[in-house]
Order: structure tokens, then C-alpha cells, then sequence
């Protein structure tokens, strides 16, 4: 099914500076926006309450929607948002499989389902075989790919990207990109980009947008 994601006036403080003021999106399924600015701008913190993650520390007005849904007031683990961070954030006690079972759809019960999801999502990777390996025992792009399956195990409706290239080299950056942006598109899923890099919002395609 095709989301469409719909943020209307956003406002975004911390303290008495406001970061974000009266912003307003529609991002359609597989459209990937850019969102671009310099440190401190409010990006990541945008892509943050969106998620339902926004710090304390922050205050945020506005409403978020997918679809026809409202999901504004909603937890975090109800809005069906996936997000990829600079980092992998792999959990190092699981394998690599058990890193993706992790991000399985809770309705997904049956072993015998699981695995074949696995299984699917590491040939998808390039990485069939890996199931039972340590993530310690992954290179850094192949880290990057399992982090963004098991994202998409989980079915977003939804996928914000952080920044996620960023500690890769400039030849595994260029692959990774590639790898993302071709794996939301065919799932259809509207995607928000935030990057300092001009190379990321031009290989994405999609507008791009500036913060302060």
C-alpha cells in the first residue's frame, strides 16, 4: 500500500529559539525530500517528532498525519515509522539474523516464516549465508545493509534517514545510497533525507528543502 506523509505547521523550539517555524510538507510514496542545513538547524529534531521521539529538552507544535491518520499524539511504536541513523545501531550480542528477526512485524509468529523473511532479506543484501555470523564479523557497508533490512522488516509506513551515510568512504557511500534509495522506491514508502551532503540530496532526486 502507497502512505503519503503530511507534516502541517510545525513549529520547533528549544528554550526561547525556535528552530522550525510554521512548516509544512507532503511527501508522497516513494519520494524521497531532502531536508538540508547546518548544525543546529532543527533537522534531525524534525525527523525526531516526527518519529515521536523528540526530547525533553525540545517543544514542538503541529500535526503529523499518514494517510488519513493523525498519528501527532501517537507513541512512537504505533506510528509505523522506521529510522536509519548514521550508526547501525546493531544489536553485537545477536546475529545477524537474529539482528533482522528483531525487526520483524509482531504479527509475523511462526519459525518457520521468520526465517524464510531472513533469509529473503540477506539475499536482498547480497549477503545470503550470513544468518549465523556476528555482526564484529561485518565490514561497514555490510553492517549498513543490515541495518536498513531490518528496518524494513519491520513494514514502515514511513522511513527517515539520518544522516546514514555519513561514516561511510566515498566508494561504500555511493553503493549504500544506491541500495536505499532503490529499496524504498520499490516499496513505494514516502522518505525524508536529512544530509550536509549535496552529492546525497542529488542522488536522492527529490526536492530539497533548507533549514536555517
Amino acid at each position: 500500500m502507497k502512505f503519503v506523509l503530511r507534516l502541517e505547521k510545525i513549529d520547533l523550539w528549544i528554550g526561547a529559539r525556535r528552530l522550525v517555524a510554521d512548516f509544512d510538507l507532503s511527501v508522497c510514496g516513494g519520494e524521497i525530500v531532502t531536508v538540508m542545513g547546518p548544525n543546529g538547524s532543527g533537522k534531525s529534531s524534525l525527523l525526531a517528532y516526527i518519529g515521536g521521539q523528540l526530547e525533553p529538552e525540545f517543544t514542538a507544535t503541529g500535526r503529523v498525519f499518514i494517510g488519513t491518520s493523525e498519528i501527532t499524539s501517537w507513541p512512537a511504536e504505533r506510528r509505523r515509522i522506521g529510522l536509519l541513523f548514521q550508526d547501525d545501531l546493531l544489536f553485537p550480542h545477536l546475529s545477524v539474523g537474529g539482528n533482522l528477526a528483531f525487526g520483524l512485524a509482531s504479527r509475523i509468529k511462526r519459525g518457520r516464516e521468520r526465517r524464510q523473511l531472513v533469509e529473503q532479506a540477506l539475499r536482498e543484501a547480497g549477503l545470503a549465508g550470513f544468518a549465523e555470523r556476528p555482526t564484529t564479523a561485518l565490514s561497514g557497508g555490510q553492517r549498513a545493509r543490515v541495518g536498513l533490512m531490518r528496518s524494513l522488516l519491520a513494514e514502515p509506513a514511513v522511513l527517515l534517514l539520518d544522516e546514514p551515510f555519513n561514516r561511510l568512504d566515498t566508494a561504500l557511500r555511493a553503493e549504500f545510497r544506491r541500495f536505499v534509495f532503490a529499496h524504498v522506491r520499490a516499496r513505494q514508502l514516502p522518505v525524508i533525507l536529512v544530509t550536509h551532503d549535496l552529492e546525497d540530496a542529488r542522488a536522492a532526486g527529490g526536492p530539497v528543502i533548507a533549514l536555517g
